[in-house]
């Protein structure tokens, strides 16, 4: 098989572990919080990457200790978000909710690392923009919770994408997860603490009692770990053989893997006609975003 050809392949196999993650996680947050799910689905990063440490320790030049803090808190919020929205709304809708960072990354990348973008590039915003409004369907129903918290996950990924593009020249790939993964899993744990004192139905995306884990979803957790490690795993090894912008690209069958399953496993509805129409306009403007 040629480069490409593997690139692409791996990303295919990552979109579908990802949207089988999503499964997993949508079952769990049938009995658990959706805080506590995240909890779970960072365990297993920080065991795989610390089993990793004690095979080849990490060599880098570090000096930007808050800008690595910054990646994973605003990624620990993301993915917060990004799981409280797939145990509310369908798993397609909130799988391209999070497709969308693409489009914000590109605008960061401008404002802040002063990166110049065509015009062709700046055509695909606004044609992700559009996207976005649609997905939110306004024409039938009211913009809420779930529609603010989607777009919020996709500019938090954007954030933390970008910060990594900076980090990459001090720290090793390892430290920039491990800041992703440790932040989510101590996260929760500091908030599901904190969740008695605080009573607020608005932030109950952020504070939430633990709950205990019982027969049959532990099984769900393991498999959830598992499926969100591999397909980091392919993911990374995708990157690692072909160009970005080929990769980013065929990323988005994830949309249309979380579609199928989400009618298949979860009894979710087919999307509207607008909102496919959404995911059109944001698929096409992640790639038009990827092609640079």
């Amino acid at each position: 098989m040629s480069r490409i050809d593997k690139g692409v392949l791996y990303m295919l196999i990552a979109s579908f572990l990802f949207a089988g993650m999503g499964v997993f996680a949508k079952l769990l947050s049938h009995t658990l919080p959706s805080l506590e799910v995240v909890f779970f689905r960072n365990v297993f990063g920080v065991l795989l990457i610390g089993a990793s440490l004690l095979h080849k320790p990490m060599k880098h030049e570090g000096g930007r200790p808050w800008l690595l803090f910054f990646r994973g808190f605003i990624g620990f919020l993301a993915l917060l978000m990004f799981f409280y929205d797939i145990a509310h709304i369908p798993l397609g809708e909130a799988m391209t909710y999070s497709k969308t960072s693409p489009i914000w990354t590109a605008i960061f990348a401008f404002i802040f690392l002063h990166e110049v973008l065509s015009g062709r590039q700046w055509m695909a915003v606004f044609l992700g923009f559009f996207g976005i409004v649609f997905i939110t369907d306004p024409f039938h129903t009211p913009f809420d919770k779930y529609d603010l918290l989607g777009i919020l996950s996709g500019i938090g990924a954007a954030l933390a994408y970008t910060s990594v593009r900076e980090l990459k020249r001090y720290y090793d790939t390892r430290a920039i997860v491990l800041s992703f993964m440790g932040v989510g899993t101590i996260g929760p744990v500091v908030l599901m603490l904190l969740a008695p004192y605080i009573e607020s139905q608005e932030l109950d995306f952020m504070f939430a009692s633990f709950v205990m884990p019982k027969g049959v979803l532990w099984i769900q957790i393991v498999a959830m770990g598992l499926l969100a490690t591999f397909a980091q795993i392919f993911m990374t090894k995708a990157y690692g053989v072909t160009k970005a912008g080929i990769v980013g690209a065929v990323s988005y069958s994830n949309i249309a893997f979380s579609i199928l399953f989400g009618l298949l496993f979860l009894g979710d509805p087919i999307p509207s006609p607008i909102k496919i129409l959404g995911i059109i306009f944001i698929v096409i403007s992640g790639i038009l975003v990827a092609r640079k």
